[in-house]
């Protein structure tokens, strides 16, 4: 019985990391819930969503993710949680290499620009409470994590 620890050339897979299957499962539940999205549903699981619209670091090529997002000021904050995994997710690697290359979609809108900013010292601090507030499930994930998990906001241009 395999592991399912191998990439799809037969190498190891970097520990926390998604397998295949799990990689399948999360590109078929984005395409959902973009479409969602774009259909005016703004909540999952009791959470609001957003698109996030990034450009690749490495390929150049638009995407899109589907993120759980928090309102704050006039901005959205969001949280790198990775779904608790070991490492940061690749649209936060995408949104830190092109931090000007970056658009929302709120539910039922066109995308609007914004200036993406990795949150630290105080006002990672302010904004962590809130999350933690709003979604106590992000601080429990917290809680059990590895990493401290980035916050990143961002502001209409």
């Amino acid at each position: 019985m395999s592991t399912g620890r191998r990439t799809t050339d037969g190498t190891a897979r970097v520990p926390g990391t998604p397998g295949r299957f799990s990689r399948w499962m999360q590109r078929r539940s984005n395409e959902r819930l973009v479409r969602k999205v774009r259909g005016g549903k703004a909540t999952f699981l009791g959470m609001d969503v957003l698109v996030l619209h990034t450009v690749g670091r490495r390929s150049g090529v638009p995407r899109e993710t589907p993120l759980m997002w928090l309102p704050d000021d006039g901005d959205a904050v969001l949280v790198v949680a990775s779904g608790g995994g070991s490492r940061n997710p690749d649209w936060h690697a995408n949104l830190t290499a092109h931090p000007d290359d970056v658009a929302v979609e709120l539910p039922g809108r066109a995308p609007v620009p914004v200036t993406a900013r990795v949150l630290d010292g105080a006002d990672r601090e302010r904004a962590w409470q809130r999350v933690a507030t709003a979604q106590p499930r992000i601080a429990r994930y917290q809680a059990k994590a590895d990493r401290q998990y980035p916050l990143v906001r961002l502001a209409p241009r």
